[in-house]
Order: C-alpha cells, then sequence, then structure tokens
C-alpha cells in the first residue's frame, strides 16, 4: 500500500541508525602537542590540535611553540581557542622551527606582534578564532588588520555553546587574569598603557569544555586556580571524562592542588598535563622531583605526558587507546 511503512522496514531502519551511533562512539579523538622540542614535554608547551573523527582540527592555545602559520605541524585548522591573553598562551612571539634536543635549548627569536601567534594562524588557515569574554573584538580587529574577516573571530560566553564542525564548544570559568600588553595592542594607546605600567583587560579568562562527535567531553583548564565550577559544571553537568589539567604553581594551580581537582571535583578517566613552567622530560622520560613527577604520583586518573609531535587518541569513556 502506497505511503505505508511495514515493520520489517522500521527494523532495518533502526538497526542502520544503531549501527551508525556505535560506528561513531567506536571512533576516537586525536590529540597532538606542539611544542618546542620534539619528544619533549618543555616549560611553556601549552599547544594541542584536537582532531575529530568527521576530522574537523581546533587549535588550542598556540602559544610561543608553534611555528607561525607555515609551521608544518599544524595541517588543516578550523578554529583557534584562546583561554586568555597572555604571550605564553596567544603567542606574543615563537620558535622558528620544531626543535631537537633538551628543553633548555628552547628559543622563540620570532615577534608575533602585534598581530599575536593565534590570530596570525587562524587568517592563514581561513580558521575561526572561538573565544569567551570581550576577547572577540580583539581578535575581530587583528583579524581585519591581516585583511581576513572579522567575523571568523566568534564568542561563546558562559552556559552557551557554538559549534564547529562536529565539535560543540563552550567556555567555562577560570580564575586567572587576563590583561593585554601594550605590546601587544600597538600604537599611541600601547606606548601610553606601557609608559603607565598598565594593562588592557579583554574580561574575564576561561576554560573549555569540547564535546566530540563521538560524545568524548573533555575540560581545557587554561591558566585556573580552583574553582567551584570544576565540580558543578564540568563534572556534574559536562560530565568531562578527559581533562587537560594546568600544573605549573604561582600563576596557576600547583601539582598538589591540581592534583586535589582531579581527584575530588572532576573524578575524570584520563588527564593530560600541561603548563609545567619548567623542563619536564628528558629523552621523553618524566624528570624526577618535577612538578609533572609530583602531579603523576597524586593524580588517582592516569596522566598523560604531552611529547611534542607524538598523538594520543582517546575513545568516547576518555581513555587512551593508542600514542599513551
Amino acid at each position: 500500500m502506497k505511503g505505508h511503512i511495514t515493520r520489517p522496514c522500521i527494523i532495518v531502519a533502526l538497526a542502520a541508525i544503531s549501527l551508525s551511533n556505535q560506528s561513531a562512539l567506536a571512533a576516537d579523538v586525536k590529540i597532538t602537542p606542539l611544542g618546542s622540542q620534539q619528544g619533549e614535554f618543555c616549560q611553556l608547551d601549552r599547544a594541542l590540535v584536537f582532531e575529530d573523527p568527521d576530522g574537523t582540527r581546533l587549535l588550542y592555545d598556540p602559544g610561543r611553540t608553534v611555528a607561525g602559520p607555515e609551521d608544518p605541524r599544524l595541517g588543516h585548522i578550523d578554529a583557534v581557542l584562546v583561554s586568555h591573553m597572555h604571550g605564553d598562551h596567544v603567542g606574543d612571539k615563537h620558535i622558528a622551527a620544531a626543535g631537537e634536543g633538551d628543553c633548555k635549548s628552547s628559543k622563540f627569536p620570532v615577534k608575533a606582534l602585534p598581530a599575536t601567534n593565534a590570530a596570525a594562524i587562524a587568517h592563514a588557515k581561513g580558521a575561526k578564532i572561538v573565544t569567551g569574554s570581550e576577547m572577540p573584538k580583539f581578535f575581530a580587529a587583528k583579524l581585519k588588520a591581516l585583511g581576513g574577516d572579522p567575523k571568523n573571530s566568534q564568542l561563546v560566553r558562559f552556559g552557551a555553546s557554538r559549534k564547529v564542525g562536529g565539535v560543540s564548544i563552550t567556555t567555562v570559568p577560570a580564575v586567572h587574569s587576563n590583561g593585554i600588553s601594550g605590546h601587544m595592542i600597538g600604537g599611541k594607546l600601547g606606548d601610553l598603557l606601557n609608559a603607565a605600567g598598565l594593562t588592557a583587560y579583554a574580561g574575564p579568562p576561561t576554560g573549555y569544555v569540547l564535546t566530540f562527535s563521538n560524545g568524548l567531553s573533555a575540560y581545557l583548564s587554561g591558566d585556573t586556580g580552583i574553582t567551584a565550577e570544576q565540580e558543578t559544571v564540568v563534572r556534574d553537568h559536562y560530565a568531562a571524562k578527559l581533562v587537560v589539567m594546568n600544573i605549573g604553581d604561582t600563576f596557576t594551580t600547583g601539582p598538589k592542588e591540581a592534583a586535589w581537582v582531579v581527584n575530588q571535583l572532576i573524578k575524570p578517566n584520563s588527564i593530560i598535563a600541561s603548563h609545567a613552567n619548567q623542563p619536564s622530560t628528558a629523552g621523553g622520560q618524566t624528570i624526577a622531583g618535577t612538578r609533572l613527577a609530583l602531579f603523576q604520583s597524586l593524580a588517582r586518573a592516569k596522566v598523560h605526558v604531552p611529547l611534542s609531535g607524538r598523538s594520543m587518541t582517546f575513545n568516547h569513556k576518555g581513555k587512551c587507546t593508542s600514542g599513551c
């Protein structure tokens, strides 16, 4: 009968949907650290590339260890995420090329201001810059000055989300500062700020929660201290199973505080250490007595070390499936 859908057809359709969902869950998220020294975790390493199973690629906090838009490790980038406006995250200068050797030899000779490394990369790649607070206006102006489209600087504030490809992006609170240096602003205003010893302000800093097409939710802490939202928002609402956690101390949570956050507040299945602020590995192995070593000893979930250039993959439960 025309227009009549038989029960076998419905069963076949439901089975196809179920298989499609299972296939999506079986796919993994690929994460590649872009540090200053191949195979090591160095003091100013911040940058990570997240690749969704559908091919969407996000660059997080390019900072100083991505060698500008021409860095061959970048590949295609759909969006750039910047947690806050400090030079080691947005990129006031950067390496000339990804290096070999030890972390102590890292140098950042290429000036990236006033454009910033993040804006230069987004412009060259035709990528969006997705940030919270008042940062989108700043990046829109940078993109326009570079000859790009200021509309590619896009806002997502706390409690909202924005999709880029198969990835849902939201910002979450971070407790830190978010000053913009006069050198980053340039011109007369920048000179006046520098002379007064002041910085401009771009609203509060942020972290991110990324929800990938395979169902994995990942928390990127940015630079932060301990916050109540790490439990109520990151764990209870978004159920983050993977955490990228800063451990640098003094400026952010230290290794003991960071371990308390992941053990008591978020309780993820896996952790990627970040922002150690000191050489943390030699020959790809954790250096004894470092913040990384202490954090690894205190965290209950598995701590994965972001060795530059070495990709890791994670399933929808936040468990590492390769490269760890």
